[in-house]
Parts: C-alpha cells; structure tokens; sequence
C-alpha cells in the first residue's frame, strides 16, 4: 500500500521558500542592526576631550621616558639609590634590573618606603642549592 501525498511528508525547499527569504530577511537586518552602532560616533563633550587631553599628555610622558646611562647607573649606586620600577612598584638595590626597567627612577631607599614602593624579594632561580658531601666511610 502506498501512502497518500497528504500522509506522506517529505521537506522541500519549495514548500518552504517563503520561510527560507523570512530566514534570510532576518539574518541581513541583523547585521544592519550590528553594523550601524559601529560607524557611529557619540558626540564629543567637554569631559571626554579633556579626558582626551590628559590621556595624550600621559602618553607623551611615557614615550619620552629615556633610559639612564650606564654613568647614571653608576652615579647612583654611588649614592646608595635604588632603582623604582614605577609599573610594578618595586624597588632594586643592585642586581639584573638596577636601571634597566621600561618605567623607573632613581630614589633613595627610604624615600621609595614612604611612597608605597617595596624592595624586591630575592630570587630563587641561580640560587645554588647546599648540598652536602657524601659521608665518608
């Protein structure tokens, strides 16, 4: 027996293109929708340009930031500075990073206390470890 075409079921496409154009009507307003707060600009205010402002000043800073020459470097440890890596605050006394961080300064180590900076912690790796000798027998 073979069943009738109102009983039988089978998906085509041309049954359902009206679904399939809502479908993509669907997905290209979406993208309008996404795409259009992209090109959008918010009107500038006072608040945000001197924000701006500020930003740009800070950035001059930084990129103006010169590294201390090696005369510096020794004239401050001469001096008994240490060196103030002012990102991570912490500071050195001598050792691998004593000037040579991106951001720092030179300070005396009690000033750099007062300001919230911390000494560096020694560090593990090259350290060697004891090791006794074997007992003689």
């Amino acid at each position: 027996m073979i069943p009738s075409e109102s009983v039988c079921y089978i998906f085509h496409w041309e049954k359902y293109s009206h679904m399939k154009q809502m479908m993509n009507l669907i997905v290209l307003a979406t993208a309008f929708a996404l795409a259009i707060p992209a090109f959008a600009q918010p009107a500038a205010t006072k608040a945000t340009t001197a924000a701006k402002m500020t930003t740009d000043s800070k950035m001059t800073k930084k990129a103006a930031m010169v590294p201390p020459t090696d005369a510096e470097i020794a004239d401050a440890k001469a001096k008994g500075m240490v060196w103030v890596n002012t990102e991570t605050k912490v500071y050195h006394k001598d050792g691998t990073y004593y000037g040579k961080t991106k951001r720092g300064k030179f300070m005396m180590a009690a000033d750099a206390d007062k300001a919230g900076y911390r000494a560096a912690k020694e560090s593990p790796i090259g350290k060697k470890k004891k090791t006794t000798a074997p007992a003689a027998k």
